[in-house]
């Protein structure tokens, strides 16, 4: 990561809120191709999700730091923390459909790709059906995206791109 780096907290409660929130400020930055958009789940007195920015320069960490305060976001230094999920990264947008695992590492900035429940890493040739929506996560200062088995000897991203909510049949 970079050391141009901030926190936004926007008060928000669940990660789908946030990912929406985090896409809105790259737009409306009109954030470069490199820059990091992570969420970090807090918790304690107030839980919440709060929002990483990782920019590539300190200029561009003045102008987001200026617009997002001029919106009335709360703003920290830094991250949070080390484990962020990313939402935002370089190669995010070329990540639909199905694609070999060697096409998700060659086409984003995701360094390494594991399989639940397993300690060995898929064969570069393995197919992940990505559902449009992929969310690797920092571990160790690498960008690792946890799959699951599928139908086939396919694989696709542990994170579903639309959870139901606990209890919703209640």
């Amino acid at each position: 990561m970079t050391p141009y780096a901030l926190t936004v907290d926007a008060g928000v409660r669940d990660l789908r809120a946030a990912d929406h929130l985090l896409h809105t400020l790259a737009a409306e930055l009109a954030l470069p191709e490199g820059v990091f958009g992570c969420t970090h789940l807090v918790r304690g007195d107030r839980p919440r999700v709060v929002l990483s920015l990782a920019l590539p320069s300190e200029p561009l960490l003045r102008t987001a730091r200026e617009r997002l305060t001029d919106r009335g976001h709360d703003l920290s230094p830094g991250a949070p923390d080390a484990a962020g999920r990313a939402v935002v990264y370089p190669g995010v947008t070329s990540l639909t459909g199905t694609l070999t695992v060697a096409d998700v590492l060659a086409r984003s900035a995701i360094d390494r790709v594991t399989v639940l429940g397993t300690s060995t890493r898929p064969a570069p040739e393995t197919e992940l059906l990505t559902r449009d929506h992929v969310r690797p996560q920092w571990q160790d200062g690498d960008l690792v995206l946890t799959a699951m088995p599928a139908v086939g000897g396919t694989l696709v991203p542990f994170e579903v791109p639309d959870p139901t909510p606990c209890c919703a049949d209640h």
